[in-house]
């Protein structure tokens, strides 16, 4: 009786160190934020994240679209469906804009 206690025991113990183990690496990921890319706008135009955090921009227009930070970060053409993304591993300010469509503008605060 003292082993089935015993084992039952050392089961749970193993259970709660994998659980605890998992919700440790779910914790240590970076932050992943999306910007939309549709009726020529990003959405959210201005946002803030926090460093080490990775911004993905999804074209969901029906035509071609940039993302272009000055001396920071430049897409190739996106086109329906296709996406870019950027680690912003430093604070600061970072304007961009769609250099096909230079109207088209957003802010990144990284903080």
């Amino acid at each position: 009786m003292l082993s089935v206690t015993l084992r039952n025991l050392a089961v749970r113990l193993v259970v709660a160190i994998v659980l605890s183990f998992c919700q440790n690496l779910g914790s240590a990921r970076a932050d992943e934020t999306t910007v939309m890319i549709d009726n020529f706008t990003f959405e959210p135009a201005q946002l803030t994240v926090k460093v080490g955090t990775t911004v993905t921009w999804k074209n969901r227009d029906d035509i071609p679209h940039t993302v272009v930070s000055a001396g920071k970060f430049r897409s190739k053409a996106l086109d329906t469906d296709d996406d870019f993304s950027f680690t912003f591993t430093s604070a600061g300010d970072y304007a961009y804009f769609c250099s096909l469509h230079p109207h088209m503008t957003g802010t990144i605060k990284v903080e």
